[in-house]
């Protein structure tokens, strides 16, 4: 089994490197491409242009984009390697494309579906690739894993800070009160915001893990709370469930290798009952759906339920990319409502095919994270690439949640972290073969 099962003090810094982890593979090609993914990943999340509007016409995150690509484009011609590292996951992706693609004609408005095609789609898609073929080393990895720890500490800080202000979305409603997002396209929804830090919590959980240096694992440990409590804050039911799952996960692994911090248990335990007011009585909805007050529950049921309805009916052609909300307004009057499932966006508007692709593609992701942290507990000297693997797997087990309630098809909640799946998996690739032992499990 690995030296990070079996050694006790795994966590704290070794002396002298280690003379067989020269097995890790190099860094490829030039860092500029990684640097301009983070400073799209930047513009991203944090959305600069809306707090200095001067920058909204410079379009800094295709900006970014655009030069990565072309950087990654040009490191790759110069070294005679290949452009497209065609994949399982990249041939997934593009065949969800064609599909969209070819049920065009058949849309119940084609030029709303291609503007959104071409708008949101593909973007995501160039970016899920782009993120697979940069960011491909154990070095690239824990740089990504940083950049994104850090730049959620931003939309946590906000959360909290609107809760303990008071700047809700509907100040004067009654009932439960919701606060405002963080101002930024992906993250403007309080629901939309947890879901961002639910997906970044287990990369920053994963530097935690990894790190050597007493301040670092203080930092770390200190921004794992910090999200948490971003999470809370915005009262969130999917992200509540999707919290509690990382947790239990994290706890489960850290169980079975020893190291299950139970005081940190403990406090979790302790602070919940000490949340916001009101808190644990609207996570207890997700139960109870009559209980819910503000009516959003049984509106989000009734959607279901057409959404089924209508994939029922039309299961090989929906009302094409992007316009679900079509299909919400004439099963269940003019609400002009999205369908708040990944899984049924994607059958509602591209049929079962579609919906089939999505999962295949979300399996294939979860698979190949799953098999690059196996592959580096077998591997010497790769510890911190199997935490990182971890950290991607568990990320996007909780997408995989957190899709069951968001209408999250097509963003790059999914496809970054998608692409960082299929960039885990080169970096595991590069240990060389796969050497199983027999009796030997991972935890």
């Amino acid at each position: 089994m690995n030296a990070l099962v079996r050694e006790a003090d795994w966590w704290r810094p070794e002396a002298p490197a280690r003379a067989h982890a020269a097995v890790l593979p190099a860094e490829s090609g030039g860092l500029l491409p990684l640097r301009a993914l983070m400073l799209f990943t930047l513009v991203l999340l944090t959305a600069p242009q809306a707090y200095f509007p001067v920058l909204a016409s410079m379009r800094l995150g295709l900006m970014a984009v655009g030069f990565a690509i072309l950087a990654h484009v040009y490191d790759r011609f110069t070294r005679g390697a290949a452009l497209l590292a065609v994949t399982r996951e990249i041939w997934l992706a593009l065949g969800l494309v064609a599909w969209a693609v070819v049920t065009l004609p058949f849309s119940w408005w084609p030029m709303g579906s291609l503007s959104f095609l071409l708008g949101t789609f593909a973007k995501a898609v160039i970016v899920f690739w782009l993120v697979g073929a940069v960011v491909n080393t154990p070095a690239r990895l824990a740089s990504a894993a940083w950049g994104l720890s850090l730049l959620s500490i931003p939309l946590a800080v906000t959360a909290l800070k609107n809760q303990l202000e008071g700047i809700f979305v509907q100040p004067g409603a009654r009932g439960v009160q919701r606060i405002m997002g963080y101002d930024a396209p992906l993250t403007g929804n309080p629901n939309d915001l947890a879901a961002i830090l639910n997906l970044i919590l287990p990369l920053a959980i994963a530097l935690y893990l990894a790190a050597r240096r007493p301040v670092h694992r203080l930092a770390l440990g200190a921004l794992v709370l910090l999200d948490m409590g971003a999470v809370v804050a915005t009262f969130s039911r999917a992200g509540f469930l999707t919290l509690g799952v990382i947790v239990m996960l994290y706890g489960w692994k850290l169980h079975r290798r020893g190291r299950l911090p139970w005081a940190l248990v403990a406090l979790l335990i302790i602070a919940l009952p000490l949340g916001p007011t009101g808190y644990l009585a609207h996570m207890s909805t997700i139960t109870d759906i009559d209980a819910d007050t503000t009516g959003s529950s049984q509106e989000r049921w009734g959607l279901l339920l057409t959404a089924g309805r209508f994939v029922a009916t039309h299961p090989v052609v929906g009302t094409g990319i992007g316009l679900n909300v079509l299909a919400m307004n004439e099963g269940g009057g003019d609400v002009w409502r999205e369908v708040h499932n990944a899984y049924l966006q994607y059958g509602v508007e591209l049929g079962l095919l579609g919906m089939a692709l999505f999962v295949l593609l979300l399996a294939s992701c979860l698979r190949r994270a799953r098999a690059a942290r196996e592959r580096a507990a077998r591997a010497p000297g790769a510890d911190r690439l199997f935490l990182l693997a971890e950290g991607v797997h568990v990320s996007l087990v909780a997408y995989a949640l957190t899709a069951v309630f968001h209408p999250l098809a097509y963003h790059f909640h999914f496809y970054y972290f998608a692409g960082l799946a299929v960039g885990v998996g080169t970096a595991a690739a590069a240990l060389g073969p796969a050497r199983p032992a027999a009796g030997e499990g991972t935890a």
